[in-house]
């Protein structure tokens, strides 16, 4: 899992249905591999007892004051940050000696004559163990916890064991990885003013303030995942997409999405389609009056998103989307990413079992077993920091929308892995039926801006790129430097920002070939967005008068329920007015 931003996990998760049952499978088939081979037993088994003896010898030339190069000079790992890591023969032998086992733990993997899928499986497994085994979990070795302990007269151990006892008895058992103390819905977080003007028993549509005197002719309707919360986009004053879409004079409205409960276990693509985007678009144009909607959607948003497209494609309707921008967002699921190896029938098969009961994914049991997936930063940082150094953890945006989870409905959850992880249906012209209409990517014309993430595990920017192949009208493809979360969380002014792009993604240009051909821009792609949208979101205006409403961000993403907000009685009170 190298390469994920912690903050990216958890989600992760929720977008795959992680399965520990199939990891132990995996483990259990790569050592039974090598016990039906002795020769490789024996001999990697040799050269690992040749490894420790050199280690061995290192150590005694360390006892006797020969100065010797420690493994942990090369850096890199955090865990062993700490000068006394290298400075101490002991303790710089414990490392060498932990990473001489991974390493020979991990080349048994490596070595077994299993199927791919299985073999990733076993590694995520086996480095699980490696990580719950390093000398840093051991506090009386940890050089950090021990100099905390003596900095503090002892206080640091003494709230350590008062942080554990409280994760024990409110978190599960589960180290905190944030302080959510300090952030409230509303205020910084989803604050951007706006009001509820449509409600029925999935959505519920926010309409944005406008704040500035005129605005784009053509409204623009987000379409955020609801695999998590919607405030994603819209996260915090000064880092939320929504705020500056707002201030660039896109009238601007959100679908947030019900969190699903037993009710809801019947629910499909089919109504997540029909009650979800379709319902908001429609609500916008009977709202606003305008003919034509312009689209920004986000990871599994953009997957249905481009679905609409092809659906309103074929009963007639593509006038009804102006453009639509797709944000880390797989449609082509032939390069699935690191979660995508989870993904198979026998994975699909425990997970609808384990839902039955409910009729729902509950994500935050899920979450837990994909913390220990990275265990590293999810797991052990905060043991080590929270339970033995005695620290709180700290206060982040982004790591509280993404404890903020919601759950997902038996049969759309089910359909969706099957349809997309395992036979990649979407992007074969007619093979996937949603509505009752067979889908064909091939026949939108919609201009799309398509944003993929260099650093995204969960939708690689390789595969976001070959969404611009499989349409058939204008498509511009755009790389930022950052991940999948941080993606759309990108406000200009980060130093560290930077962005590729190119006039155009050409039919049959391969994702390598377009990222040679890109322009590098240092800077947040929301700029390179913002240019590209207002061009093709019509004239000026005075702002679209809103019906009343409650004010935003409404009741779902609180995971309460409300009665139904019919748009035509809104719209009718707007005109009496």
């Amino acid at each position: 899992m190298d390469g994920f931003a912690p903050e990216e996990l958890g989600y992760g998760i929720d977008v795959t249905g992680l399965d520990p049952a199939s990891l132990g499978d995996a483990l259990r088939a790569t050592l039974a591999d090598a016990m039906m081979d002795p020769m490789r037993l024996t001999a990697w088994m040799s050269g690992l007892m040749l490894a420790q003896q050199n280690l061995g010898m290192t150590m005694l030339r360390r006892m006797s004051g020969e100065e010797m190069p420690s493994a942990t000079e090369s850096g890199g790992d955090k865990r062993f940050a700490e000068p006394q890591w290298q400075s101490n023969p002991m303790l710089a032998t414990l490392v060498e000696d932990y990473r001489i086992r991974t390493q020979a733990v991990m080349q048994l993997v490596e070595g077994a004559r299993l199927p791919e899928s299985t073999k990733r499986k076993a590694r995520f497994a086996m480095q699980l163990m490696c990580d719950a085994l390093a000398p840093s979990n051991v506090p009386w070795l940890n050089p950090g916890v021990v100099s905390e302990a003596m900095t503090t007269n002892g206080r640091s151990l003494i709230d350590g064991l008062s942080n554990f006892l409280d994760d024990a008895r409110n978190n599960g058992g589960y180290p905190r990885q944030v302080d959510t103390s300090g952030f409230v819905l509303g205020k910084n977080l989803a604050a951007t003013p706006g009001r509820v003007v449509f409600r029925n028993e999935l959505i519920e549509l926010i309409a944005y303030e406008p704040q500035t005197p005129t605005v784009h002719t053509v409204p623009l309707l987000c379409s955020p995942p609801w695999i998590n919360k919607y405030y994603i986009m819209d996260l915090a004053p000064e880092r939320s997409f929504v705020e500056w879409a707002v201030r660039h004079g896109h009238q601007t409205f959100m679908i947030s999405y019900r969190n699903p409960d037993a009710s809801m276990a019947h629910y499909t693509m089919d109504d997540y389609l029909r009650l979800g985007i379709l319902a908001a678009l429609e609500a916008v144009k009977e709202i606003t009056g305008a003919p034509s909607v312009d689209i920004a959607a986000l990871c599994l948003g953009g997957t249905m998103a481009l679905i609409a497209l092809a659906y309103l494609t074929r009963h007639g309707a593509s006038a009804s989307v102006n453009s639509a921008t797709l944000t880390n967002t797989l449609i082509d699921f032939s390069i699935p990413g690191d979660l995508g190896v989870f993904t198979d029938e026998d994975t699909i098969a425990r997970l609808e079992k384990r839902m039955q009961a409910r009729g729902y994914l509950e994500s935050s049991e899920m979450a837990k077993t994909f913390d220990w997936m990275r265990s590293n930063d999810l797991i052990w940082s905060y043991v080590v920091n929270g339970w033995f150094k005695g620290k709180q953890p700290p206060a982040f945006d982004i790591l509280a929308w993404n404890g903020d989870s919601t759950r997902m409905p038996l049969a759309m959850h089910s359909q969706y892995l099957r349809t997309c992880y395992l036979h990649n249906a979407i992007v074969t012209p007619n093979a996937f039926v949603i509505d009752d209409t067979p889908i064909d990517l091939g026949s939108i014309r919609t201009p799309l801006y398509v944003l993929g993430a260099e650093g995204d595990h969960i939708a690689p920017w390789r595969a976001t790129y070959l969404a611009t192949q499989h349409v058939g009208g204008e498509a511009k493809y755009t790389l930022t430097n950052a991940g999948h979360i941080a993606g759309i969380v990108n406000p200009p002014g980060g130093k560290k920002s930077a962005h590729w792009t190119k006039a155009r993604a050409e039919k049959g240009e391969s994702a390598d070939a377009w990222r040679g051909a890109a322009e590098r821009h240092d800077g947040s792609w929301w700029e390179d967005w913002a240019s590209w949208a207002q061009a093709r979101a019509g004239a000026m205006r005075a702002p679209y008068p809103l019906p009343p409403g409650e004010p935003a961000p409404g009741r779902y993403v609180r995971n309460e329920t409300g009665e139904p907000i019919a748009v035509a009685r809104a719209a009718a009170e707007v005109a009496h007015r």
